[in-house]
C-alpha cells in the first residue's frame, strides 16, 4: 500500500458492512416468516441503501465485487490494492 487511506474510507466500508449484516440477518428472518410485511420492507429498505453506499464506494475507491458485479474504469481498477477485506 502506497499511501493511508483516508478516515473517509473506513467510515464508508463500516457503513457499507453494518447494512451487508443485518441484510444476511433479515434474510435469514425471512426464510422463516416470508409474510412478516415490515421486515420486508425493511430488507427493501436496505437494499436500497446498500446499493446507494456501494456506488458511492465504488465511485471513490474502486470496485467491491468480481465477475460482472462492480464496473472497471479504463484502467482495470480491480487490480489496485487494497481490497475492502484487506483492510
Amino acid at each position: 500500500m502506497n499511501s493511508p487511506l483516508p478516515p473517509e474510507y473506513y467510515k464508508l466500508l463500516e457503513e457499507l458492512q453494518a447494512v451487508d449484516f443485518a441484510l444476511v440477518e433479515l434474510t435469514l428472518y425471512l426464510d422463516t416468516h416470508p409474510k412478516d410485511i415490515d421486515s420486508i420492507r425493511q430488507f427493501n429498505g436496505l437494499a436500497k441503501k446498500r446499493k446507494k453506499i456501494a456506488k458511492e464506494y465504488e465511485a471513490r475507491y474502486g470496485p467491491l465485487l468480481q465477475f460482472g458485479r462492480s464496473y472497471s474504469d479504463e484502467n482495470w481498477s480491480w487490480g489496485k490494492p487494497p481490497w475492502p477485506w484487506q483492510v
